[in-house]
């Protein structure tokens, strides 16, 4: 498949309109949905937006490849479009853009599909080939122009020459979508290192896979190995190398300055028993926080799933699912046991598993869940789950720095006896001591939130409603959502009423707010607050951050009282919710007065939208 088989004439702009970054990504979003190419224009724009956020696609050179794979895409298309005066797309590089090329990945694109847009990342790191682009008259020239350079590309180099001694230079390269910057730094550093007459290979980590494979024979010749990753690669093959570990952007920007750094071998050597401290530059989260969230998404199915299951039971009859009751009803009793007895259980030793995994890769599954298990057996709990989580990785750790002196013949038997026989012989014997204890704080902290009279509890509810709006999504809002779920495992639903309810009214109050205020915001924001009322309603508490980052002085503090009130309120209502997810479509599960818990919702979102509008200031 050619890249004209996705560019057509119908989606080219040879002169934008646009005077800014946000411009260019309205009028290509448009171009491609006049087009036909988008099943849902908004949901495409907002998964645009969600890469740019991650780091921009303004790689520099004067391009820009703004993409995004999303099932809003309905047919796998790209747009064009250029700018000759330049626009500010906020590059690496600092300077204007001028080629725009945007690409829209549907969900289920093949590999044909992937790798041709792929490919055109790599084509446009020949500077004759942009200027080419650059005094295009007409899409028929434009198509003319692609066609001879893809022609042009499709016939075979000549290999680098080798010489006798000469060190060989390996690389792996990896973005978040595995679309554009992924081929751009692989084909920047291929390019570079030709030039310098490095023998050289490079893998990619993309949306079809890992291509051009290293082995081990390749990794055990190489002087040095550069990874350029904004995601997870496999690293353990690198043990004992010097390897070089940067941002992806940093391989489209920096080839010729990490080719000599690794033919220097000017890098730390590589141990597997470092992978958690070692991180590409660019801000990853890393330590408490970023193991917590690996071990609660990977918990999450499982208490969404049961946690549904067990509300639907209820349906029936709060005692339905109980065998001794005279409203026992079979259908319950069988959702319950899937969902209590089954979903439920294994909670705990999956948040566990993961978190251990998370500090000590593989290795620290088997004594993360273990200890988990035994801190649900044990009645621990969720506070068991996640100090066996935390305790089996850094044994792991631990384990793997006292057996790392053994001879090179014993490494086979690391990962599958020493690492996991001592790593649950010490997590379980230090949990066996420890669950006692945890379960009488756990047990301590139900009775404690039991007893709390009316008043106390709406203190309660205003504070964790407030929580989730504070930094919307962030450390403050996982923490609070964290306890939700510890809550709910210990079966005091209370309070994740509260938190749910408080997670939805930031991005509802921001959309009536646009609804309501017109003048105060800016025709991107009105189209943002039409996204934010399913985002709102679905319980995605992010929906607001595009309003919060625009204006936080005033958006932050609006739906933070707005969500602490209908925290309060869904306290003082007694609702409870044993679903932790699904905004309005767990609703009808709660225990307690449903309608009350919309009204509570309801008011919430009515006091940030007024608060933002009477604090914002009319757009001129």
């Amino acid at each position: 498949m050619r890249i004209t088989d996705l560019l057509k004439k119908d989606t080219v702009i040879i002169e934008l309109s646009s005077t800014s970054k946000t411009d260019v990504i309205n009028e290509l979003v448009s171009k491609l949905d006049e087009a036909g190419r988008l099943q849902d224009k908004e949901q495409y724009k907002q998964a645009i937006l969600t890469r740019e956020r991650q780091s921009t696609t303004g790689i520099g050179e004067g391009i820009a490849i703004p993409h995004a794979k999303t099932a809003a895409v309905k047919t796998p298309a790209i747009a064009f479009g250029r700018s000759t005066n330049g626009i500010d797309y906020e590059s690496l590089d600092g300077q204007p853009s001028h080629l725009f090329f945007m690409i829209a990945a549907s969900e289920g694109a093949n590999n044909a599909h992937l790798e041709t847009l792929s490919s055109l990342s790599s084509l446009l790191m020949d500077p004759g080939f942009r200027e080419k682009l650059m005094n295009v008259q007409s899409p028929d020239e434009l198509m003319e122009v692609i066609n001879e350079k893809e022609n042009e590309s499709n016939q075979e180099e000549a290999p680098v020459e080798k010489k006798a001694g000469q060190k060989k230079v390996l690389a792996v390269t990896a973005c978040p979508t595995g679309i554009a910057h992924t081929y751009m730094a692989a084909d920047a550093l291929k390019a570079k290192a030709k030039e310098m007459n490095i023998d050289f290979k490079v893998e990619t980590n993309g949306s079809t896979g890992v291509k051009n494979e290293l082995t081990q024979a390749e990794i055990d010749e190489a002087a040095a190995i550069i990874v350029a990753a904004d995601k997870q690669v496999e690293m353990a093959r690198f043990n004992g190398k010097k390897v070089i570990q940067v941002p992806v952007a940093q391989g489209i920007r920096k080839p010729e300055e990490l080719l000599t750094k690794a033919i220097n071998q000017d890098a730390p050597t590589y141990h597997a028993e470092q992978t958690t401290k070692q991180k590409a530059e660019g801000g990853e989260r890393s330590g408490f926080y970023k193991h917590l969230m690996n071990g609660v998404s990977n918990m999450l199915p499982f208490v969404v799933g049961g946690g549904l299951l067990i509300a639907i039971s209820f349906v029936f009859g709060i005692h339905a699912s109980d065998p001794a009751d005279p409203s026992y009803n079979p259908i319950a009793g069988a959702l319950m046991t899937i969902g209590s007895a089954n979903a439920f259980q294994l909670m705990i030793p999956v948040l566990a598993g993961f978190i251990a995994m998370s500090i000590a890769d593989r290795p620290g599954l088997a004594p993360g869940m273990i200890g988990g298990l035994m801190a649900t057996t044990g009645g621990a709990g969720f506070l068991g789950g996640l100090i066996a989580g935390f305790l089996a990785g850094y044994v792991v750790l631990l384990v793997k720095k006292i057996f790392s002196g053994l001879p090179s013949s014993f490494e086979g038997l690391k990962p599958v006896l020493i690492y996991p026989f001592f790593g649950i012989l010490i997590t379980g014997v230090i949990m066996y001591v420890l669950v006692g204890p945890l379960k009488s704080v756990m047990d301590g902290l139900t009775t404690w939130l039991e007893s709390l009279g009316t008043g106390n509890l709406v203190v309660l509810g205003l504070i964790l409603g407030g929580m989730m709006s504070i930094d919307m999504g962030g450390p403050i809002n996982k923490a609070a959502f964290t306890f939700g779920i510890a809550m709910i495992d210990a079966g005091n639903y209370a309070p994740h009423a509260a938190i749910m309810a408080g997670g939805m009214t930031p991005p509802l109050g921001l959309a009536l707010a646009t609804t309501l205020f017109k003048n105060k915001f800016t025709k991107q924001e009105h189209e943002a607050g039409k996204t934010a009322y399913f985002m709102g309603a679905s319980f995605i508490t992010e929906g607001a951050i595009p309003f919060a980052a625009a204006d936080p002085g005033r958006v932050i503090p609006s739906a933070v009282i707005g969500s602490a009130v209908t925290g309060a309120l869904t306290m003082l209502f007694g609702i409870g919710l044993p679903a932790p997810h699904g905004g309005i479509f767990v609703i009808p599960f709660v225990s307690g007065s449903w309608m009350l818990y919309i009204l509570a919702i309801i008011i919430g979102t009515i006091i940030t939208a007024l608060l933002v509008g009477f604090l914002k200031k009319p757009i001129k």
